[in-house]
């Protein structure tokens, strides 16, 4: 081999040194650069489920607020519904109770009228007689109708002053009895499963007045 011949083959070899070292640097960067990047995915995965927990903190805390507000909702909504049906029970009872008003107040005439008449009949004749028994049987049988279906005369007489369930005509002076008692029953009432349909129309006591010459004699004694 000549010396021509050997000078292409130590260029080789100092080409292949510098290629290899030149690849050498080439992987160290490259391995820096994968090693930056597994480090700042490696911080990313380290603040990720701080902030994961977070965000589940405040999406249970809106929940548990809904949850609440809902509560409260179905709460009111039962409390309306227990109202509603306290108030239908109420009203359905009533309509029971007190469907008979308007034609028991119809009746009362009736019955005044066979009152006054019963008052009338005083006299000893057969036939008035008749007329007075016969007028206090259909005042029983009224009266039997009535308790049936829980209508209940009011006829105060004697009794203390109830201006819920009486209404007074007048006041009268009296030393007998207790000032705002009931003397007269110009008119009975009557109450209908304990509403009342018609107060009983009467008269009132009250205190005798003093005369004027009793207190000017105390003075004098005085």
């Amino acid at each position: 081999m000549t010396k021509e011949q050997g000078q292409p083959e130590a260029q080789s070899d100092s080409e292949l040194i510098e290629e290899v070292l030149e690849q050498t640097n080439n992987s160290a960067a490259e391995e820096r650069v994968v090693e930056a990047g597994e480090a700042e995915q490696k911080g990313k995965q380290a603040e990720q489920p701080e902030a994961t927990i977070d965000e589940l903190r405040k999406q249970l805390a809106a929940a548990e607020k809904k949850a609440e507000e809902n509560w409260d909702k179905l709460m009111r909504v039962q409390a309306e519904m227990e109202n509603l049906k306290r108030r239908t029970r109420i009203d359905v009872e009533n309509a029971h109770k007190f469907a008979l008003e308007k034609f028991t107040k119809e009746l009362l005439s009736v019955i005044d009228s066979l009152e006054l008449g019963i008052q009338a009949a005083s006299g000893d004749s057969p036939e008035v007689v008749k007329l007075r028994e016969g007028s206090e049987l259909t005042m029983k049988q009224f009266e039997a109708v009535f308790a049936k279906f829980n209508i209940e005369a009011i006829d105060p007489l004697g009794e203390p002053f109830d201006p819920e369930k009486h209404q007074a005509m007048s006041m009268m002076p009296s030393a007998d009895v207790e000032p705002n008692t009931v003397l007269n029953v110009f008119q009975k009432g009557y109450m209908l499963n304990g509403r009342l349909i018609r107060p009983a129309m009467v008269v009132v006591s009250k205190a005798e007045d003093k005369p004027e010459g009793d207190s000017t004699k105390i003075d004098e004694q005085a």
